[in-house]
C-alpha cells in the first residue's frame, strides 16, 4: 500500500485527522513531518496509531524521542503525535533568546495540531512540557479533550521562586559555555533524576545520552526564555478556577518541589485528580513507564466516557465529618 491514503472512521467531533490518514500512521510506522509555526519556525513532528489524537509535549532535559514508552502503548488505540520544541534538534533553533517564551511554547503546541489538521485532542506535557499543558489548557481550552500535567512545579513555589530563576540562568550560562556534551553528565545526576538511574540504570543512560545531544544554544535560550521567566501557577490561579477541561496532575513524591504545585492544582482545577507515585523522581513517564501507561489509560478512558467530572460540590475541602 505504501504511503497510499486509507479512509478512516472519524470520531470525537475530530473528522479532520481522521477522515484521510496515511496508511504509514494507520499501520504503526513513524511517519515525520516538518510543521512552520505563525513566526516562521519550523518543528520535527512524529506520528504512530489512528484514533483519537494525543499530543505529547517534552520536558526541558528530553525532547521528542523522550516519549517512545508512551508512542509504542497509546498507539495501539490512538493517533499520537510527539514533536521537539523549538531550540531542539531536529527543530530550528532561534539564535534570539527573544522567540522563546512560555506563551510561544504553548501556541507552538496549538501550531502542531494545527498542521496536522487536527480540531481537538488530549494534550500531556512532563515538566516544562507540563506547564505548556496547562498554558494550552488555559489560552486554547476548547483544542483539549484533557489535560496531563506531570512532574511540574519547579519555580512555582514562592519561597523559591527567584532562587529557581536564578538557578536557571546558571543552568543556562552551563550549557552555553561548557556545551551539553560535558554539562549534561551535572545535570542528568540531578536530586530528582537519580532515582531514575537506581531503578533502571539502562533507561536513565539513554535520558542522559539523549540530553547530551541537545544543542548548547537552544538549551540555554529555552531556559532563559521559557523556564526562568514563566508565571509560577499561584500567579494564574483565577484562570485556573475557571478552566474546565479534564485535567490529570501527576508527581513523584521524591521530585519535591512539584508536590506542593500540583496539590495546588488538584485544589484550583475544577475538574482535577491529583496521582503521587511513590519512590519516584522527576521522569516520571520514563521511570515508571507501566504505571504511568495504566494512569493515562484510565483517565483517558474515563473522560471519553464523559466520567471525568468537576468536583462534588458537596465533598467540602473544610469539612472533617458530618454531624447534620
Amino acid at each position: 500500500m505504501g504511503r497510499k491514503t486509507l479512509h478512516a472512521a472519524a470520531g470525537h467531533g475530530c473528522a479532520g485527522p481522521h477522515a484521510q490518514r496515511p496508511a504509514a500512521a494507520i499501520l504503526g510506522t513513524m511517519p515525520m513531518t516538518m510543521i512552520t509555526t505563525k513566526d516562521g519556525v519550523k518543528l520535527h513532528v512524529e506520528e504512530a496509531g489512528e484514533g483519537t489524537p494525543i499530543l505529547f509535549i517534552h520536558e526541558f532535559g528530553g525532547n521528542h524521542d523522550s516519549w517512545e514508552p508512551q508512542l509504542r502503548y497509546f498507539s495501539r488505540r490512538h493517533r499520537c503525535i510527539s514533536y521537539a520544541a523549538r531550540g531542539y534538534p531536529p527543530s530550528d533553533v532561534p539564535d534570539s533568546v527573544e522567540a522563546y517564551s512560555q506563551a510561544i511554547a504553548a501556541d507552538d503546541a496549538v501550531a502542531v495540531l494545527d498542521a496536522l489538521g487536527i480540531d481537538k485532542a488530549h494534550i500531556l506535557g512532563l515538566s516544562m512540557g507540563g506547564f505548556c499543558t496547562v498554558h494550552f489548557g488555559l489560552r486554547t481550552p476548547e483544542r483539549a479533550l484533557s489535560l496531563t500535567v506531570a512532574g511540574a512545579g519547579y519555580g512555582c513555589e514562592k519561597e523559591f521562586e527567584e532562587y529557581f530563576r536564578g538557578v536557571s540562568l546558571e543552568v543556562a550560562d552551563n550549557f552555553e559555555k561548557q556545551g551539553a556534551k560535558e554539562f549534561s553528565k551535572v545535570y542528568a545526576l540531578g536530586a530528582s533524576r537519580v532515582q531514575f538511574q537506581n531503578k533502571d540504570p539502562r533507561g536513565w543512560q539513554e535520558f542522559a545520552d539523549r540530553l547530551a545531544t541537545h544543542s548548547d544554544r537552544g538549551a540555554a535560550n529555552t531556559m532563559r526564555g521559557v523556564q526562568a521567566r514563566r508565571p509560577s501557577f499561584y500567579d494564574l490561579e483565577d484562570g485556573l478556577k475557571k478552566m474546565m477541561v479534564p485535567t490529570l496532575v501527576i508527581v513523584g513524591d521524591e521530585d519535591d518541589h512539584c508536590l506542593q504545585p500540583g496539590i495546588f492544582l488538584k485544589k484550583t482545577i475544577p475538574a482535577c485528580g491529583l496521582s503521587v507515585f511513590p519512590k519516584t523522581g522527576h521522569t516520571l513517564n520514563l521511570e515508571e513507564p507501566a504505571a504511568f501507561n495504566a494512569l493515562l489509560a484510565e483517565f483517558i478512558a474515563q473522560v471519553e466516557a464523559g466520567r471525568w467530572l468537576p468536583r462534588d460540590p458537596r465533598a467540602l475541602p473544610s469539612q472533617i465529618m458530618r454531624t447534620k
